[in-house]
């Protein structure tokens, strides 16, 4: 089996890592949900060696990403968890979570469920950060993030770009606070919250 390839993982991977330098730079376990190729990890867990960078994503992605953990060798990088967004959770706490990529790829149901259960993953005054599309003011930010939501939705109805106030809005239910929404290249952000005590 060749290792999987996301040309999308390595053309965000260093922006996104300038982001987790500051802000995971006093986190010592991080979750990453919905780890997909696997990329992602080996790439963080290597240049921000004092995390243990925990890959989770549904069984099915798990051989893939073993491959990228395997080559790498990394002393930080424990095997996958199984996570379906529908199942049970990981056993927390982590202090910081991350995710890419992945809120318009879920319905969102999923979304609602994901926030839902961050209380029991994350620990206290652990930090979210979340890479991916948004909208504002419900209303795209460019035409290629139109055009990208319409390409989602025709593949599968429930996907779609979200509303950031919609997922502001669920990130404050789960006792979150916004600590940074920064714009990242081709119409992306990096949004990070804060647990509250």
């Amino acid at each position: 089996m060749d290792k999987p390839c996301s040309p999308a993982c390595v053309r965000n991977q260093d922006v996104i890592l300038d982001v987790l330098r500051v802000h995971f730079a006093d986190r010592r376990h991080v979750l990453e949900i919905g780890s997909g190729t696997g990329q992602h990890a080996v790439h963080f867990a290597a240049a921000l060696p004092h995390l243990v960078w925990q890959t989770s994503d549904v069984p099915a992605h798990h051989a893939g990403i073993g491959l990228w953990l395997a080559e790498a060798g990394l002393p930080n990088t424990p095997p996958p968890l199984a996570f379906d967004i529908n199942g049970a959770p990981p056993q927390g706490p982590f202090d910081a979570v991350f995710t890419a990529n992945t809120l318009h790829i879920m319905s969102w149901f999923e979304v609602q469920r994901l926030f839902a259960l961050l209380h029991g993953l994350m620990a206290p005054h652990a930090l979210l950060t979340v890479y991916g599309p948004f909208n504002y003011g419900g209303k795209f930010t460019s035409a290629s993030n139109a055009a990208f939501d319409a390409s989602l939705r025709a593949e599968q109805p429930h996907r779609g770009i979200r509303d950031f106030e919609k997922v502001e809005a669920l990130a404050r239910a789960a006792g979150l606070v916004l600590r940074e929404d920064r714009a990242m290249p081709a119409n992306n952000r990096c949004i990070t919250w804060r647990r509250a005590s």
